[in-house]
């Protein structure tokens, strides 16, 4: 039976045999300014200058036709958010909200620079956290790497949406990370398929998101 990741779905038990398919820095100034709370929410998307998409690539990926708006009306009607974060949102707070994203990202591709678009938009303010599992991570739990991990953590610092690399990411989530890093929400594609052979811990510390009613979806490219 094929299964697959969302952002709310939570694995009943330990039996991984269901899922059968592969799946496939430094903090900048504007977004230190931005956990300061000294920019106005309600500013902070609009002030990032994005080129338009081409038609070409609308039809193609789907997703770059997706306002700020579009983007967190979907994640209101699709996630649990927190109803303080709600009000938060809704008046304006000036606090940015904390999101995270993790992977191998070999090779980083438009999905991965789609996806952190829908997060970064995911609120009015987002502080954009990715962590980039580091080479003798991914070996250990089975996973090869052809781009050395110096070389991903450089490709993601430079993606116009991110605000903070984590070089040391863990390869499952736990309480004491998310705590650490003071993380407020975890985005999660949807639809993405896993391969048990390794990933079964990863899934795990995402269950463990959800059931924190941290998880906000990103719509798959």
């Amino acid at each position: 039976m094929r299964r697959s990741i969302d952002s709310t779905s939570v694995l009943s038990n330990d039996d991984m045999s269901e899922y059968d398919i592969i799946s496939d820095g430094q903090q900048s100034l504007e977004s230190s300014i931005a956990d300061l709370g000294l920019v106005d929410r309600d500013k902070a998307s609009a002030s990032i200058y994005e080129p338009a998409p081409v038609l070409a690539a609308e039809e193609l990926f789907g997703t770059p036709a997706l306002s700020a708006q579009d983007i967190q009306a979907y994640v209101y009607a699709n996630a649990a958010i927190d109803s303080v974060a709600r009000r938060q949102s809704d008046l304006g707070s000036r606090k940015a909200v904390r999101v995270y994203i993790d992977g191998l990202f070999d090779p980083f591709d438009a999905g991965h620079a789609l996806q952190f678009r829908q997060a970064k938009l995911s609120f009015p303010a987002v502080q954009l956290l990715v962590g980039v599992f580091s080479d003798d991570v991914c070996a250990q739990n089975g996973a090869s790497t052809r781009t050395p991990h110096l070389e991903r953590c450089e490709l993601i610092r430079h993606c116009r949406w991110v605000d903070e690399v984590v070089p040391d990411a863990p390869w499952k989530l736990d309480d004491a990370f998310l705590t650490a890093m003071r993380i407020d929400y975890v985005a999660i594609d949807e639809g993405v398929s896993i391969d048990p052979a390794y990933e079964k811990g990863r899934v795990k510390g995402y269950d463990l998101v959800k059931s924190l009613r941290k998880a906000i979806p990103t719509r798959r490219t």
